[in-house]
């Protein structure tokens, strides 16, 4: 049986496109490992899937000054330690690595040991630990045609982002039956992320009376920040998040307003949801959700947004822009090569581990 090592954390854009390898890896017949940090978020997430879980010591490195630069480096190379110490007990045939800093000590000791290593960059740009791990990479999987400018020639492949295969399969009429919505009017699906983006919710409420007269809205807001004053709106419904439902509601969109990050606009692109990007201000990241949502434009699967234009002006014909064209958008994002990721990966993951033995 041949033996895989998955590996990534710190935030669930880290976790969740493992996740989704999960059903095909085991369906090939893989002995599934993972390794995160001690106690990150990717240790709940992949215990609850019922997958091996080894934690290591995990530091940051930064671009910026933190008194913290003194003491994570040591802490990379105790997790590189404990991280060869593990590799050497299962001898994986491979390790697949989502990124985020739990993976670069994981990466490094593979690539010591001699296992082939296959990395995954969800944005334009590869973020530090993936430049850092670049150099131990096999291949590299990219999110978008952009990236592979950036990765050393004849390690790159396009595949676009794994997704979970449940979202592909939601229920229409279970989603009208939850939201009470009419069959006979288009559906807005308003995504504000786990946390919430408030920015893209004060712009969507801002112009609820306009948009309820031609459209049904369904607002995933985040945690803490249901509206009680709007509670009683016939055609608006709104969730702090939802789990086992998103799918349906995905079902049930016509068009989709969200923020910009990899994981989310993949889900719009497997999906087939045209789709108005708002990405987060360059002055709360570094910028990747801009890139990402550009290329979105460029490609023609989405409209864009910035955070500085949500005038209701502005945001009402773009909506009915996506509407009244969406099957242009839809053509788009049938012709695209970011399509059928778990497909793709774990044929290179097969490719890797084939020529290793």
């Amino acid at each position: 049986m041949k033996r895989i090592v998955l590996t990534g954390g710190g935030t669930a854009g880290h976790v969740t496109p493992n996740i989704a390898l999960l059903p095909k890896l085991r369906e090939l017949g893989y002995d599934i490992h993972y390794i995160g940090s001690y106690e990150g978020i990717e240790k709940k997430l992949i215990e609850d899937v019922n997958v091996p879980y080894y934690g290591i010591a995990s530091g940051k490195l930064r671009r910026y000054f933190d008194p913290k630069n003194f003491s994570d480096p040591f802490r990379v190379l105790k997790g590189y330690g404990e991280a060869r110490k593990i590799l050497k007990k299962l001898k994986p045939d491979v390790v697949f690595s989502k990124g985020g800093f739990v993976a670069v000590p994981v990466v490094l000791a593979a690539k010591h040991l001699h296992i082939p290593v296959i990395i995954h960059e969800s944005d334009m740009t590869p973020g530090l630990a993936n430049k850092i791990s670049l150099s131990a990479a096999t291949k590299v999987c990219c999110n978008f045609p952009e990236t592979m400018g950036y990765i050393p020639e004849g390690k790159a492949v396009l595949t676009g982002s794994p997704i979970r295969e449940e979202l592909l399969h939601g229920n229409k009429l279970a989603a009208l039956n939850l939201c009470g919505f009419a069959a006979n009017k288009p559906v807005i699906l308003v995504i504000g992320g786990s946390q919430g983006a408030v920015a893209v919710n004060d712009a969507v409420r801002g112009i609820l009376p306009e948009l309820l007269k031609k459209y049904q809205v369904i607002h995933l807001c985040g945690k803490g920040k249901l509206d009680s004053t709007k509670t009683d709106m016939e055609g608006y419904i709104q969730f702090e998040y939802v789990k086992k439902e998103l799918a349906d509601l995905f079902a049930l969109a016509d068009v989709c307003i969200s923020r910009a990050g990899a994981n989310a606009i993949c889900e719009l692109l497997a999906l087939r949801k045209p789709n108005l990007l708002i990405p987060l201000s360059a002055n709360a990241s570094r910028g990747d959700q801009i890139l990402n949502a550009e290329s979105f434009e460029n490609q023609g699967f989405s409209e864009v947004l910035t955070e500085e234009n949500l005038a209701p002006t502005i945001i009402l014909p773009i909506i009915d822009k996506l509407y009244e064209k969406r099957a242009d958008y839809v053509a788009a994002m049938e012709k695209s090569g970011q399509s059928d990721a778990i497909s793709k990966i774990t044929s290179l993951i097969e490719e890797v581990t084939s020529g290793k033995n």
